[in-house]
């Protein structure tokens, strides 16, 4: 009798013990911390105030809308999100990030958010074409970090393509219309509405057709999360799914784009 009390009493310690680790290492999503690279409109900005604006802002307060969570958005370069998350300086990457097959080795993404075009951007008397052998000797900018840098350092630069990588594509455009730089490779949506339809953009056009690889830039643009944090991604891939099927998405998307951004 004796030794069954002590043995219920060390099972009742035990469970005990196991609920409040579970407790304790349980994760509250009430505040999702979200890191983004404010240097590429329309997707993401600084407005006047020093907040941050774009479509993938919007899609991201309208899914900690979903969650019932409050949104910290956290600035920093491109290249600097992946490093920053893992260092759980935020707790997602919500800017424009191909979910590609390199990446996911690192982190894990959300169902697809919307998919991108690359496309090459030069003067429109160069007469540029995006073909290796065309590129022969010529500067390539491209943002640090992106699938574009990729790209055109697997692709272009063996040909004799010169890549010039910057910080972010403001200093791109800036050398592009000093001529330091030949062309711009981004994404075509950004390199639209972001430089050809401002005033710097002026003699300036997209230099032939898509760009894609698929190993490369892979299905689409999604959201980061560490892969120690699935709770988080199975959260978000649940309100991609709300914001898609109860109109909220076409709702956000109409406020940027003329056209389907989400794709088949």
């Amino acid at each position: 009798m004796n030794c069954s009390v002590k043995l219920l009493a060390s099972c009742v310690v035990m469970a005990t013990s196991l609920a409040m680790s579970c407790a304790a290492s349980a994760k509250d999503w009430s505040t999702i911390r979200i890191g983004i690279d404010p240097t590429y409109p329309p997707f993401e900005s600084l407005a006047k105030d020093g907040s941050v604006v774009g479509f993938d802002v919007d899609l991201g307060n309208a899914l900690c809308a979903k969650l019932k969570a409050k949104c910290v958005w956290v600035q920093t370069s491109f290249d600097g999100l992946i490093p920053g998350l893992q260092a759980r300086k935020f707790d997602v990457i919500l800017s424009s990030m191909a979910a590609t097959a390199k990446r996911r080795e690192q982190i894990d993404f959300t169902h697809r958010l919307y998919r991108n075009q690359t496309r090459l951007i030069g003067s429109q008397k160069a007469g540029l074409q995006p073909e290796a052998a065309k590129l022969a000797g010529k500067k390539i900018a491209v943002e640090q970090g992106t699938v574009q840098e990729t790209y055109a350092r697997e692709k272009w630069a063996p040909a004799g393509a010169q890549v010039v990588s910057y910080q972010n594509y403001d200093q791109a455009y800036a050398d592009l219309g000093t001529g330091r730089v030949d062309g711009v490779l981004m994404d075509a949506v950004q390199g639209q509405q972001g430089f050809l339809d401002t005033p710097s953009g002026a003699g300036f056009a997209f230099a032939g057709g898509t760009v894609y690889d698929p190993i490369i830039m892979g299905d689409g643009d999604a959201a980061g999360v560490r892969k120690s944090d699935p709770e988080l991604r199975d959260a978000l891939n649940g309100a991609i799914a709300e914001i898609l099927r109860d109109g909220t998405y076409k709702k956000v998307e109409a406020k940027y784009f003329s056209f389907d951004m989400y794709g088949k």
